[in-house]
């Protein structure tokens, strides 16, 4: 790892920020981010100690995990890859605000997660020292930001489920600082109708296609959503028309016409479940097909699990549910409770003038060290 970007993990938290966002890392470029991540999590093993911690690399993905001997184990993970950049790096501050690609999106989480572990590894070979409450694993995975199949976290999933166990994780997306328990789930479908084209002048000759998806439209936009409890957490479902294609010409009959539909679901319904009542919903007369083009299954808040309850309480009680789909799914998926907890408001991601606040970074920073610290 020659000419490898120098990480300090005991910085400030804002410093190591600023240091993770000036190490470009647009998705499929995550090479030089995770080979600085690999080596100041190397240095930090090589430094604790026989057996205390082992680094893992699995292609731009980095594992780290402690062994000493606690009864739980806490997973902290983020990822390490941005959007595009968007002449938005190196970062800048102006005041309290720090901005930057990644800044938000989650670099910041991700400096709070390696300095809390750091820290804490640090301290357990120290005499004193801050010592650890639990076992910590921590994960600073590739691809987040575009399709599933390179997501580092789903190969780890998929792959190496073992380096995902825990009795709770903790995933660094941009929160405001609260607890954003769980996530829901989302299925995308196509609904699909066939018919005859023919010039609009004479459109008896032809059969509209688009005049075929009007009842399911109808449905959809009379369709009222649930909304559940879970764990002190309100979800809101949603169905909705997200698309429309069926354009042949402004004087043309189309034979073809799509409805893309997007179906948010609550954390208390399986996938089958959710597509059940969604099909319930469309209810498609005879002509009509539907394609699933995307599922991903729901997570429930965790929040009613025994290892949370220090969690919530060091955040002072700032608990939400969490609206859209994130990688905590994952974890749900293998009986690990998940949570996002991260500074930033996450209606910065994405954009060119994407921001974060430095004493934001700081206190979650101050928080997740009083959640993971033996008192």
């Amino acid at each position: 790892m020659s000419g490898v970007n120098t990480l300090d993990l005991f910085a400030d938290p804002v410093d190591l920020t600023a240091a993770l966002v000036d190490i470009e890392s647009p998705s499929h470029h995550e090479e030089a981010i995770a080979d600085a991540v690999e080596g100041a999590l190397r240095a930090l093993a090589d430094a604790s100690g026989d057996g205390a911690v082992d680094v893992q690399r699995i292609g731009n993905t980095v594992v780290a995990r402690t062994h000493f001997g606690r009864e739980q184990r806490v997973v902290l993970a983020g990822h390490i890859d941005t959007v595009p950049l968007a002449d938005n790096t190196p970062h800048r501050i102006e005041g309290d605000t720090m901005f930057g690609c990644g800044t938000v999106d989650m670099k910041s989480g991700m400096a709070c997660y390696l300095g809390a572990f750091a820290r804490l590894v640090r301290g357990e070979a120290e005499a004193p020292g801050e010592r650890a409450a639990f076992d910590m694993t921590v994960i600073a995975y590739e691809a987040e930001e575009v399709a599933q199949e390179y997501n580092g976290l789903f190969h780890l999933e998929r792959d190496h489920p073992e380096l995902l166990a825990g009795d709770i994780a903790l995933l660094g997306e941009p929160s405001g600082g609260v607890i954003e328990a769980g996530c829901q789930g989302t299925i995308r479908v196509f609904v699909d109708a066939h018919g005859t084209r023919a010039h609009s002048a004479r459109s008896w000759l032809g059969h509209n296609a688009a005049h075929d998806l009007a009842g399911v439209l109808t449905r959809i936009a009379a369709y009222e959503p649930r909304r559940v409890t879970i764990a002190g957490c309100e979800y809101r479902e949603g169905i909705n028309v997200v698309g429309m294609e069926g354009f042949v010409a402004t004087n043309t009959i189309p034979d073809h016409a799509r409805l893309i539909v997007n179906f948010r679901y609550a954390p208390d319904r399986d996938v089958e479940n959710a597509k059940a009542h969604l099909e319930e919903v469309l209810a498609l007369e005879d002509g009509l097909t539907l394609a699933y083009d995307d599922v991903a299954p729901a997570a429930l808040p965790g929040l009613d699990h025994p290892v949370a309850a220090n969690l919530v309480k060091a955040v002072g009680g700032n608990f939400r549910a969490k609206f859209g789909w994130t990688d905590v799914s994952r974890f749900s998926n293998l009986g690990v409770p998940a949570v996002n907890f991260g500074p930033g408001d996450p209606g910065f991601a994405h954009k060119k003038d994407e921001q974060c606040p430095i004493s934001q970074i700081r206190e979650v920073f101050a928080q997740l060290m009083d959640y993971l610290s033996l008192h």
